[in-house]
């Protein structure tokens, strides 16, 4: 199993950046394919960005899509989203989670390990 914890989330102003942490242990991190998803209240949970073992290949929601950069860095085993402009539609909690599906995977019910959220809130 891998364990994920994320940090880096707050509350800041629209327009704003923030960059979003994902440290893993366990298992040997490349090993996975990540992917961050948010979940505000009320509504689903929802794909953000998915980033392959290597890190060489992303994809992102067409929501954050141009605003927001998922890298990985193996040798840290850490993934990373940072997230620029931000409006106040991005409040949500922001998860990672791992998977050893091949590919960029953007169902979440293909991610069996997941942390335990950061808060992001952005105010108008």
């Amino acid at each position: 199993q891998v364990q994920l914890v994320e940090s880096g989330g707050g509350l800041v102003q629209a327009g704003a950046s923030l960059r979003l942490s994902c440290a893993a242990s366990g298992r040997t991190f490349s090993n996975y394919a990540m992917g961050w998803f948010r979940q505000a209240p009320g509504k689903e949970r929802e794909f953000v960005a998915a980033i392959s073992r290597s890190g060489g290949l992303t994809s992102y929601a067409d929501s954050v899509k141009g605003r927001s950069t998922i890298s990985r860095d193996n040798a840290k085993n850490t993934v990373y989203l940072q997230m620029n402009s931000l409006k106040p539609e991005d409040t949500a909690v922001y998860y990672c989670a791992a998977t050893t599906w091949m590919g960029l995977i953007r169902e979440p019910t293909k991610y069996p390990y997941w942390g335990q959220g950061t808060q992001v809130t952005v105010s108008s």
